[in-house]
């Protein structure tokens, strides 16, 4: 394996478990975890996502992502290569993995005798947080502050609105309830909140959902019993499956958004970190 020459993350659409990549949000060497080799597995069905229609037959093992994870972070220490995270993300939701909570587990104990220096991060829409084992396995191994944490949980919040959820991430689940969820559990573990900013038919977000996504946001970060890491606002960078559905809106609409953020986060005194990436 050479770890430079995985630049995107279609390696995992090949079946792999493990894939080293250039990750343009942890700036720097990020090693995935697929829990899904063989489909794509989620909830969601958002317009941009970037994991192409494939079907494999491998099969997840927790021995193979155990042999995988030690050779990567191996094959990084041997090229000097500082690793930022080892990050749970892959062709889908992996909370809805049944290896999930084995895989969590198992990383977190590599990456605290091999990668000290590493977060453990979870990409997640945050539709794992309604199953009760789940909610209960994140709390317990996030810190209730983003200075002591060393388990980052990246949680999606593409939508203000029930409207605009309906057209971003077109998913069965009710909106409000999974809301309800993300509140209840940022109450209690920090998280990072990461929002998908692109144009859906060509239309970008109305300014009525902009406001409402902006409102919960600052609800969030707000709350005294949890901090939130940061805000990471992203525009699409990838191809995806359904384009041009899903297309990306100019950069300087990305900064207006995070300019505003900012200084509704002033007003309200919350130091929480509004980062884009274009």
């Amino acid at each position: 394996m050479n770890i430079n020459s995985i630049t995107n993350h279609r390696e995992r659409e090949k079946g792999v478990i493990i894939y080293p990549v250039y990750s343009r949000r942890s700036v720097g060497l990020s090693i995935g975890i697929n829990l899904f080799p063989d489909k794509k597995t989620c909830q969601f069905d958002c317009p941009y996502c970037e994991v192409f229609p494939f079907s494999s037959d491998a099969k997840f093992s927790l021995e193979q992502m155990e042999e995988d994870l030690r050779f990567a972070i191996v094959s990084a220490k041997e090229q000097n290569i500082p690793i930022k995270d080892i990050c749970f993300s892959g062709n889908g939701e992996p909370t809805l993995s049944p290896f999930f909570g084995s895989a969590f587990k198992l990383a977190e104990k590599i990456r605290a005798s091999e990668a000290a220096s590493a977060k453990l991060v979870v990409i997640t829409n945050g539709a794992g947080l309604l199953q009760p084992q789940t909610f209960t396995l994140l709390r317990e191994n996030c810190a209730a502050d983003a200075v002591s944490s060393y388990v980052d949980i990246w949680l999606k919040l593409d939508a203000g609105t029930e409207e605009w959820y309906k057209k971003i991430n077109r998913c069965a689940l009710q909106y409000e309830k999974l809301i309800e969820k993300i509140k209840e559990f940022t109450s209690c573990a920090a998280v990072t909140i990461q929002t998908m900013l692109c144009a859906i038919n060509g239309e970008a977000p109305s300014e009525i959902e902009t406001n409402a996504w902006e409102a919960l946001v600052c609800e969030l970060a707000e709350k005294k019993c949890a901090n939130i890491h940061k805000v990471q606002m992203y525009g699409k960078a990838r191809s995806a499956p359904e384009d041009p559905l899903a297309s990306s809106l100019p950069e300087e609409y990305l900064e207006k958004r995070a300019v505003s953020l900012r200084k509704m986060f002033a007003k309200k005194g919350i130091t929480t970190p509004v980062e884009i990436y274009i």
